[in-house]
């Protein structure tokens, strides 16, 4: 079983810039294809982008694409989401999933564990 930790999120203006990061403990990362998700407030939890295990393969949702950047550093157990752009529709809770199952995995179903999130409000 893996734990999972988001921090990085805050109150930012629009253009601005922000990272999140998701440290992992109890069994490593690089055993888990990796996702970050959102949540709008009355929304469904959205899909935002899924690493590969040796995070050689990622892909975005067509939201953020070309915004953000997500990426992985298993010897560190954490993955990353760099997010430069932000506007005011980016405002939501973000959450850091894991999943034992391979391939693009784009569906909150197919994920076994979650981070509590970290909100991340864009001003305008």
């Amino acid at each position: 079983q893996v734990q999972l930790v988001e921090s990085g999120g805050g109150l930012v203006q629009a253009g601005d810039s922000l990272r999140l990061s998701c440290a992992a403990s109890g069994r490593t990362l690089s055993a888990y294809t990796m996702g970050w998700f959102r949540q709008a407030p009355g929304k469904e939890r959205d899909f935002v982008v899924v690493l590969s295990r040796s995070g050689g393969i990622t892909y975005y949702a067509d939201s953020v694409k070309g915004r953000f950047t997500a990426s992985r550093d298993n010897a560190k157990n954490t993955v990353y989401l760099q997010m430069n752009s932000l506007q005011p529709e980016d405002t939501a809770v973000y959450y850091c999933a894991a999943t034992i199952r391979a391939g693009v995995r784009r569906q909150a179903d197919d994920y076994n564990y979650w981070g509590q999130g970290t909100q991340v409000t864009v001003s305008s």
